[in-house]
Protein backbone atom coordinates (compact mmCIF):
# COMPACT_ATOMS: atom_id res chain seq x y z
CA UNK A 1 0.00 0.00 0.00
CA UNK A 2 1.31 3.22 -1.03
CA UNK A 3 0.56 6.98 -0.56
CA UNK A 4 -1.28 7.44 -3.72
CA UNK A 5 -3.52 4.62 -2.50
CA UNK A 6 -4.03 5.84 0.95
CA UNK A 7 -4.81 9.67 0.12
CA UNK A 8 -7.16 8.05 -2.81
CA UNK A 9 -9.21 5.83 0.26
CA UNK A 10 -8.78 8.86 2.57
CA UNK A 11 -10.24 11.41 0.21
CA UNK A 12 -12.80 9.26 -1.12
CA UNK A 13 -14.10 8.98 2.63
CA UNK A 14 -14.01 12.36 3.47
CA UNK A 15 -16.10 13.00 0.64
CA UNK A 16 -18.37 10.37 1.55
CA UNK A 17 -18.38 12.05 5.10
CA UNK A 18 -19.73 15.48 3.42
CA UNK A 19 -21.54 14.06 1.22
CA UNK A 20 -23.87 11.93 3.68
CA UNK A 21 -23.70 14.55 6.47
CA UNK A 22 -24.56 18.12 4.32
CA UNK A 23 -28.33 18.12 3.61
CA UNK A 24 -28.47 17.70 7.72
CA UNK A 25 -26.26 20.26 8.43
CA UNK A 26 -27.91 22.61 5.37
CA UNK A 27 -31.33 22.04 7.18
CA UNK A 28 -29.99 22.86 10.35
CA UNK A 29 -28.76 26.04 9.12
CA UNK A 30 -31.79 27.37 7.50
CA UNK A 31 -33.95 26.55 10.11
CA UNK A 32 -31.53 28.19 12.52
CA UNK A 33 -31.42 31.19 9.80
CA UNK A 34 -35.78 31.38 9.62
CA UNK A 35 -35.56 31.30 13.81
CA UNK A 36 -32.90 33.56 14.11
CA UNK A 37 -34.64 36.22 11.52
CA UNK A 38 -38.49 35.36 13.73
CA UNK A 39 -36.66 35.75 17.01
CA UNK A 40 -34.75 39.26 15.44
CA UNK A 41 -38.24 40.71 13.66
CA UNK A 42 -40.42 40.05 16.92
CA UNK A 43 -38.38 40.42 19.16
CA UNK A 44 -38.66 37.12 21.29
CA UNK A 45 -35.12 36.09 23.05
CA UNK A 46 -36.33 32.85 24.08
CA UNK A 47 -33.23 30.77 24.15
CA UNK A 48 -35.06 27.35 23.76
CA UNK A 49 -36.80 28.51 20.61
CA UNK A 50 -33.99 27.64 18.20
CA UNK A 51 -33.97 24.10 19.21
CA UNK A 52 -37.16 22.66 19.21
CA UNK A 53 -37.67 23.30 15.53
CA UNK A 54 -34.09 22.10 14.80
CA UNK A 55 -34.70 19.10 16.07
CA UNK A 56 -38.10 18.26 14.60
CA UNK A 57 -36.68 19.14 11.02
CA UNK A 58 -33.25 17.75 11.54
CA UNK A 59 -35.31 14.42 12.89
CA UNK A 60 -37.47 14.88 9.48
CA UNK A 61 -35.16 14.85 7.29
CA UNK A 62 -33.02 11.74 8.62
CA UNK A 63 -36.47 10.27 8.18
CA UNK A 64 -36.79 11.08 4.66
CA UNK A 65 -32.99 10.72 3.55
CA UNK A 66 -31.93 8.51 6.28
CA UNK A 67 -32.56 5.09 3.75
CA UNK A 68 -30.18 7.18 1.18
CA UNK A 69 -27.14 8.26 3.77
CA UNK A 70 -27.08 4.11 4.97
CA UNK A 71 -27.19 2.90 1.18
CA UNK A 72 -24.05 5.79 0.27
CA UNK A 73 -21.91 4.86 3.39
CA UNK A 74 -23.05 0.50 2.69
CA UNK A 75 -22.03 0.92 -1.10
CA UNK A 76 -18.67 2.91 0.22
CA UNK A 77 -17.62 0.61 2.77
CA UNK A 78 -19.19 -2.96 0.58
CA UNK A 79 -16.38 -1.13 -2.23
CA UNK A 80 -13.86 -0.63 0.07
CA UNK A 81 -13.86 -3.82 1.72
CA UNK A 82 -14.00 -5.86 -2.20
CA UNK A 83 -10.98 -3.70 -3.18
CA UNK A 84 -8.80 -4.46 0.11
CA UNK A 85 -6.88 -7.06 -1.44
CA UNK A 86 -5.56 -5.05 -4.39
CA UNK A 87 -4.89 -2.16 -1.38
CA UNK A 88 -2.76 -4.79 0.46
CA UNK A 89 -0.51 -5.88 -2.24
Amino acid sequence: MNVEVVTEIASRALYMIIQTSLPVLLVSLCVGLIVSIFQTVTSIQEQTLTFVPKIVCVFLTLILIGNWMLTSLIEYMTDLWLNMVSYVR
